[in-house]
């Protein structure tokens, strides 16, 4: 078992993103760092506001890039690279439109699913092979209607569900942390 050093939630800086949908790995890691007292601050040489903490025995450090959605990349780099982090111990939290709000999926490599950070991530990493934590947040119906929706508030009722699946997820993540990815997809996994 691999374990997780790096965990990485996606978003949008500047306060008229805070709340949107694209912002619900943000939403983790701000979640995340509350429940294990990180002091997230700004680190400007790794384009991120980051903290440290231990998860169960675990060392990890938790970032949010300072960058837009489309170079996340940048941040995941630097960090990885000074701390000698590679794609296997690195999980990424991001919002995901293809599965239904409130549900989650954990995953290893795969396609970005046209997702810019994830995109950015694997084209700067040169691998795919990092973990995922999708957050549904669930599909407006229409292609064309994507770009706005994922920037946009949810409804309180979507917000309740992203809320519920953040903190269902942080209560397993010893679990991951420590690199047992099955006993947590089976958890996670499984319909509210």
């Amino acid at each position: 078992m691999i374990p997780i050093k790096l965990i990485v939630g996606l978003g949008n800086i500047g306060l008229e993103y805070a709340a949107t949908r694209h912002n619900a790995g943000f939403m983790f890691i701000d979640e995340l760092a509350y429940r294990y007292h990180a002091n997230l601050h700004e680190e400007k040489k790794f384009f991120c506001d980051l903290a440290r903490t231990t998860i169960g025995k675990q060392e990890v450090r938790l970032i949010k890039p300072n960058t837009f959605m489309n170079r996340s990349g940048q941040a995941v780099l630097a960090v990885a690279n000074f701390y000698r982090i590679v794609p296997e111990e690195i999980l990424v939290i991001h919002d995901e439109l293809d599965i239904p709000c409130g549900t989650l999926k954990l995953k290893q490599g795969g396609g970005n699913g046209g997702h810019n950070g994830l995109k950015d991530i694997q084209a700067r990493l040169g691998s795919a092979n990092f973990w995922r934590l999708r957050i549904g947040i669930s599909h407006p119906g229409d292609k064309n209607k994507v770009v706005s929706y994922v920037l946009k508030k949810p409804t309180s009722d979507e917000q309740t569900l992203i809320d519920n699946s953040i903190l269902r997820a942080i209560d397993k993540i010893e679990t991951i942390v420590q690199g047992d990815f099955a006993a947590a997809m089976c958890e996670l996994h499984q319909k509210i």
